[in-house]
């Protein structure tokens, strides 16, 4: 990204805290739009993340920055319920700092500018949160913030990919007149239209 506009990721991430605490624990072991992903998989992965992109903020490189989400298999934490919220609240708040756009980070493994990893940040909340609201059958209305540079990532990641890949698989075609949000999940290689059933 060359013009690095800042923008509080805190909205999303309260939306994707909300999402997840609506979760009974019966819903755990269902699908998702992420095909090697359960429910409980799925949460693994944002706490994980979380964690990841909030330490890549601090510039705090370490082992949490360090290790590629394909590495090991998300867990979810048994304190899950009090936990996620936590580290994505830390994760929006370490956004906060407009040192954290700034210079060189990492997260999974890879070195990045600061303003790139926001965007995955938030591009991996929206689409997530979106993932996980399907997959539970609830409502979702992403912060217009978020959906935005999520949506500008993600078309820029597809035009300049090769054969139509997304950055979470190819690129599902979605009609140009369609919502924002739709858009935005066909560049990121899901189907608008996943339903668990």
């Amino acid at each position: 990204m060359t013009d690095t506009t800042t923008f509080d990721l805190g909205p999303q991430a309260l939306i994707v805290a909300r999402l997840a605490a609506a979760v009974p624990d019966a819903r755990l072991a269902d699908r998702t739009p992420c095909p090697a992903y359960t429910v409980g998989d799925l949460l693994g992965h944002l706490a994980g993340l979380a964690v990841a992109f909030r330490d890549a903020a601090r510039k705090d490189l370490g082992p949490t920055t360090d290790t590629s989400p394909d590495s090991t298999a998300p867990t979810l934490p048994a304190d899950w319920r009090e936990d996620l919220p936590r580290v994505l609240g830390e994760l929006a708040e370490a956004w906060k700092d407009p040192a954290a756009w700034t210079g060189m980070t990492r997260a999974g493994g890879v070195d990045l500018p600061g303003d790139v990893a926001a965007a995955v940040a938030t591009d991996e909340l929206l689409v997530h949160g979106w993932d996980l609201a399907r997959a539970t059958g609830q409502p979702y209305a992403p912060d217009q913030a978020a959906l935005s540079a999520s949506y500008a990532f993600l078309l820029a990641s597809a035009e300049e990919g090769n054969g139509g890949g997304g950055i979470f698989g190819p690129v599902v075609p979605v009609p140009d007149d369609a919502p924002l949000l739709d858009r935005a999940v066909g560049l990121s290689g899901r189907d608008p239209g996943w339903s668990p059933s």
